[in-house]
């Protein structure tokens, strides 16, 4: 917690695996990886909440290098590691592969990125930003937000211990942890990314996944992968096929 971010961590050595969620989410969504990892990955993990996410501290202002440079301190100096993000996770992965943070990133696995946007995609951004944190009279009402916000209905249960992250209970009422401005980060300049990353870049999709498509990745000409069968939150939704995109780094 130095950073200022709550870390999940294990095993030890390296490679190091940087496992980063997307927006609204928390580290918990790599839960399901834990035993895959002690089995199939040599090294270490570490998989933090993003700045404004669940237990890590919020940002005054949210931009892809901001995160990028948080997360940078949460890295062993020295570590090679290898990236792996979802989402927003793999954009901060992107910059994070720039150079500029001081993390020598070996290869980066960006899924499940959203690569184009409309205006009225960012304008949805924006207001969402705008508006203060909405409280509820039970966990369960709160825990069925965050599920919806994060995209994790109907994959991990209210129930699920992994969900306390993402909520705070003040007085006997609930709110989401996630610091709402986090969703006017804005679109990422993929391009640029892809330009300035000093690391090999994969993108990879669930097959099924309504923020992308092959088309739309294949345009940025670098290497991709579909995962069949899959959507959105493809890391959650099943481990065994999405922990493969590891393969190549073991």
């Amino acid at each position: 917690m130095e950073t200022g971010l709550r870390v999940h961590q294990g095993g030890s050595g390296e490679p190091l695996v940087l496992l980063l969620h997307g927006l609204g989410a928390t580290g918990d969504v790599w839960d399901g990886w834990r035993p895959l990892l002690a089995r199939r990955w040599p090294g270490r993990w570490l998989a933090p909440d993003l700045p404004g996410h669940g237990g890590s501290a919020p940002l005054a202002a949210y931009t892809f290098d901001a995160l990028a440079a948080a997360v940078a301190g949460t890295v062993p100096p020295g570590a090679r590691i290898v990236v792996l993000g979802h989402s927003l996770g793999g954009v901060v992965g992107l910059a994070l592969a720039s150079g500029r943070f001081g993390v020598p990133v070996r290869a980066v696995i960006g899924l499940g990125i959203k690569v184009a946007w409309t205006g009225e995609d960012l304008d949805r951004a924006r207001a969402a930003a705008r508006r203060p944190p909405a409280w509820f009279a039970s966990r369960d009402e709160a825990a069925a937000r965050y599920l919806r916000v994060s995209g994790l209905a109907g994959l991990v249960g209210a129930g699920d211990p992994a969900v306390d992250a993402g909520l705070r209970e003040q007085d006997g009422q609930w709110r989401l942890a996630a610091d709402p401005a986090a969703f006017a980060v804005g679109a990422p300049d993929m391009a640029q990314l892809l330009a300035q990353s000093q690391a090999p870049v994969t993108l990879a999709r669930g097959e099924h996944d309504p923020m992308n498509t092959d088309e739309q990745l294949a345009r940025l000409g670098a290497p991709t992968v579909t995962l069949p069968g899959l959507g959105h939150n493809a890391h959650v939704e099943s481990p065994e096929l999405s922990i493969i995109l590891l393969d190549p780094y073991r």
